[in-house]
């Protein structure tokens, strides 16, 4: 079997493996490694007073950049 440098995968490819050699516990370990040495980042604590408001913020920042990842679908044609 030949060893597979997770080092040199971006995170798509290293994802893309992961989910087709489920079995390769060393791609999981890689996998889980990569993403629990990233920085958490905070939208907001509970105590905030603009919690809602960040919280919402968020998540619509979310949506759009989803939306800008996804294929326009504004040209629908009738068939009738």
């Amino acid at each position: 079997m030949s060893q597979v440098n997770f080092d040199t995968m971006s995170d798509a490819e290293l994802k893309r493996y992961f989910l087709s050699n489920r079995q390769d516990q060393a791609a999981f370990q890689a996998y889980l490694d990569r993403f629990s040495q990233r920085p958490k980042s905070l939208i907001a604590s509970p105590s905030d007073p603009d919690f809602d408001a960040k919280i919402q913020a968020a998540i619509r920042q979310k949506l759009e950049a989803s939306r800008s990842n996804q294929p326009a679908n504004n040209a629908v044609e009738r068939t009738e």
